[in-house]
């Protein structure tokens, strides 16, 4: 069985990935740590000097979440500015 989440790309990440929404069917009981190996897997090694957050339905997370489906996900690198 598989569900349907939607990953949101900010900044840099978006930059990477070249999207700024993504959208995945992965296994029931994937959690977040999945998909960051994932979405890392994807863009290949141009995000390993990039640090993100995960957020999943707009709240902050504190690694792993088991996913449901329907979830959101934000993946937020630091905060840039001057």
């Amino acid at each position: 069985m598989s569900i349907k989440i939607s990953i949101r790309c900010f900044s840099h990440v978006r930059q990477v990935l070249g999207e700024k929404i993504i959208f995945l069917e992965v296994n029931n009981g994937s959690n977040t740590n999945d998909i960051k190996k994932i979405i890392c897997d994807m863009a290949g090694q141009k995000l390993d000097k990039i640090p993100f957050k995960i957020a999943v339905n707009q709240t902050y997370i504190i690694e792993p979440v088991i996913l449901e489906d329907g979830d959101e996900l934000a993946l937020i690198p630091p905060v840039q500015g001057g």
